[in-house]
């Protein structure tokens, strides 16, 4: 149940929902499937299908769940049918259907194929921490992390979220690592890496699984590139992509899954707790170490 993907948010202090109340309040916008006829549904789900709780809480660590079921309808067939249907009108008024006939075609062929289109549903999850003070989001997409934010203002306004800000930027901070080859405290620096040049035609230089000659990068860095990507391993237990958005993407755990006193749960839902509080705990100590190194602006606990 690891995240892949970590959108961080500062939750300000003056958070003071209990898991209860926040799953009473997630609970009056639960998922609803819209039927045959609409191109999406979204709303909150349980996080486990065997427990019922919209807020699934372990000690003070919550997660919850956002699912959207969206209906599968390429383009492609949409304007097959709308052809086909433009050339039928056309025989029957002598002319061919201007734009407002061919928009009214194309919502009329939408209405008709949706009943018919797949149906696919995601879950995203995500994670709060009224301990301190996060709100992360197991998502790589800024327009999915406004979709969650906006989703969560509904349930609970107003809900008390902030962006992170620093005073040191992602991108100038990994450029300097890579030039130093010194990277924050309990931090090493993997083979991925992505170098870019300003301006609207910005040279691009990626590395994938190749060693970071610091020569070449030297010389990079002196053209006028800065570091946008970076692979990174946090205190030998976590891998991940830090990008210059301060997205943390392509987590992967390494072996403290393996530990033999994490494999000792009794059944799933006891494996799923003993899951969920590793990876609150790992991940606090990674974004916590992440965002000193990055000088974090702390407005949100003044809030």
């Amino acid at each position: 149940m690891w995240f892949k993907n970590l959108k961080l948010y500062r939750l300000a202090s003056s958070w003071n929902l209990t898991a209860e109340k926040l799953d009473e309040l997630l609970s009056k916008e639960a998922f609803v499937s819209a039927g045959a006829a609409a191109p999406q549904s979204v709303g909150w789900v349980p996080v486990r299908e065997e427990d019922a709780r919209f807020a699934y809480s372990v000690g003070r660590q919550i997660l919850c769940s956002y699912r959207t079921e969206k209906k599968l309808l390429p383009a492609s067939v949409i304007n097959q049918f709308v052809k086909v249907r433009a050339l039928e009108l056309e025989e029957q008024q002598g002319f061919k259907p201007g734009r407002k006939q061919m928009r009214d075609l194309k919502e009329e062929v939408t209405n008709t194929l949706l009943p018919r289109a797949f149906s696919l549903q995601k879950d995203t999850r995500i994670w709060i921490d009224p301990v301190n003070h996060w709100v992360a989001m197991d998502t790589a997409s800024t327009a999915k992390a406004e979709e969650l934010l906006s989703a969560l203002g509904k349930a609970i306004y107003p809900f008390p979220v902030e962006p992170i800000q620093v005073n040191l930027s992602p991108s100038a901070a990994m450029t300097s690592w890579i030039a130093s080859e010194q990277p924050p405290a309990n931090f090493t620096i993997d083979q991925d890496a992505e170098l870019r040049a300003g301006g609207d035609q910005a040279a691009v230089v990626r590395y994938v699984k190749h060693t970071l000659e610091l020569e070449d990068i030297q010389k990079h860095i002196n053209s006028g590139k800065q570091c946008t990507r970076l692979a990174l391993t946090w205190n030998d237990k976590i891998s991940f992509v830090l990008t210059e958005n301060l997205d943390i993407k392509r987590i992967a755990a390494q072996d403290i899954l393996d530990q033999p006193d994490h494999q000792m749960a009794a059944n799933e839902a006891e494996k799923f707790d003993s899951d969920f509080t590793l990876m609150c705990a790992e991940f606090n100590l990674l974004a916590s170490g992440l965002l000193d190194a990055l000088d974090e602006k702390r407005i949100a606990q003044a809030a």
